[in-house]
């Protein structure tokens, strides 16, 4: 699954980031495998989206967000 597909409020694990460009830029903003992410709001026309990571929150777009590989958390 990717954090593209992800429901408000869920919770999830990140996996991997399947775009080397982008793994560099998110791991220097504190998104790494097995972080934990969730859905926090979510832009009124859906994209960006702005998710926790952390104690703190970050704004992805829709397209970043499907390099993003997760996996759901309870």
């Amino acid at each position: 699954m990717n954090l593209s597909e992800i429901k408000y409020g869920q919770k999830a694990t990140v996996v991997k980031v399947c775009d080397n460009e982008l793994s560099l830029k998110l791991m220097e903003m504190g998104l790494l495998p097995g972080e934990t992410v969730s859905l926090e709001n979510i832009a009124p026309f859906g994209d960006p989206i702005a998710i926790r990571v952390g104690e703190y929150k970050m704004c992805l777009r829709l397209e970043d967000a499907s390099f993003i590989e997760i996996k759901l958390t309870s």
